[in-house]
């Protein structure tokens, strides 16, 4: 893969194994993707959005969350990345998530539910 600082819709369909529609249609259930548009109006994506795209797919693909599950981990994630001070794509996901599930065991254990 070469590294560039912006890639088409076509290229982020490539590199994801996604279909184009889809990509479109995540930008209006994901608020956090939100990418650019060039001088003439196409969609230009950066390495933070390819990262998140690659992040929603496996939640929705590998994990099994649901579009409303995925958008609220994600908010969780950005919310930990931000008290961290570090950009989402430069956190460990995997870590972060085992952490947060494991959390939230404990969390269950202690008030019964």
């Amino acid at each position: 893969m070469v590294e560039k600082e912006y890639y088409t819709l076509t290229e982020v369909a490539k590199l994801t194994q996604l279909k184009p529609h889809i990509l479109r249609y995540w930008e209006k259930e994901f608020p956090q993707l939100h990418p650019r548009r060039n001088i003439i109006g196409r969609r230009i994506y950066s390495k933070d959005d390819l990262s998140l795209i690659l992040l929603i797919k496996r939640l929705l693909y590998e994990e099994g969350y649901t579009i409303q599950g995925a958008r609220e981990k994600i908010g969780i994630l950005r919310g930990l990345s931000s008290q961290l001070g570090l950009p989402l794509n430069k956190t460990k996901e995997g870590l972060l998530l085992w952490v947060r599930e494991e959390l939230l065991k404990i969390k269950k254990r202690l008030t019964g539910e």
